[in-house]
């Protein structure tokens, strides 16, 4: 097992991305930490991956404010004495050019999708320190390397995390602490899986969005996951301030 005996928190692990992280983390041996705003669905994940034979509690937690997030990384290392692998997986998207999006969706975006990234490594990284090493990975978008049409705020939050990413994994190289990223492009998740269903027409809002891979299809949580466990094991430990990148090809066209 990739990832026995270690102690990792995932954010935004209710469902998507994070939910295929938590299950995929608990089959290689982690205890999982599973966080998410909803704790409903935070405690489904966690006795899913009970049942099939991992380790697993979960937390309400809202990455955006800095109380909870302390708490969170307290309470993690108070109970289990480590803190390995830290997932900052928590964030959303919202469609619009600058003018058509409100102040208020642009804070909450980047509040969420960038503060809760800071917020996350704030209260981690101190206890990695105390421990002598340790591995974050960030859950960027290929939204933050490349422009996306009537993405600004989205783009904006991804790049930040893509630029924190490497300017942290500089600060806390000689830590033993190492700090990634992955950068999905369009990923079948409940965010799209929403767009679709309030579509005119979800089978051709579907093949446009394929369309814009090369790849011409979407990708999966799963195959997002594979990536996020590559970067948080033994597998990758030359990796530091990279971004793994996995769109379909989105990028390169």
């Amino acid at each position: 097992m990739k990832l026995d005996k270690k102690v990792a928190v995932v954010t935004g692990a209710g469902s998507g991305i994070g939910e295929a992280t938590a299950r995929l983390f608990g089959q290689e041996g982690a205890h999982v930490c599973v966080v998410d705003l909803n704790i409903d669905a935070a405690q489904r994940v966690a006795e899913a991956i009970r049942q099939q034979g991992g380790k697993a509690e979960a937390h309400a937690v809202d990455v955006s404010a800095d109380e909870q997030v302390a708490a969170l990384m307290g309470s993690v290392e108070s109970h289990h004495g480590t803190l390995d692998i830290l997932v900052n997986n928590a964030g959303f998207g919202i469609a619009g050019t600058a003018p058509a999006t409100s102040r208020e969706s642009f804070d909450r975006i980047m509040s969420v999708n960038v503060t809760g990234v800071f917020l996350g490594c704030k209260y981690a990284i101190p206890i990695m320190q105390r421990q002598g090493g340790g591995v974050i990975v960030n859950t960027g978008s290929v939204g933050g390397l490349v422009g996306l049409r009537e993405r600004a705020a989205y783009c904006a939050s991804k790049g930040a995390v893509i630029a924190m990413t490497r300017a942290m994994a500089l600060d806390h190289v000689g830590d033993g602490i190492r700090i990634n990223a992955v950068a999905p492009g369009t990923i079948e998740s409940p965010y799209f899986k929403e767009i679709f269903a309030r579509s005119s027409d979800p089978e051709a809002l579907r093949a446009q969005l394929s369309a814009r891979q090369p790849m011409n299809r979407l990708g999966t949580p799963e195959e997002v996951a594979k990536a996020i466990l590559f970067l948080s094991s033994d597998d990758s430990t030359f990796a530091t301030g990279s971004i793994l990148v996995l769109d379909g090809g989105l990028s390169a066209a």
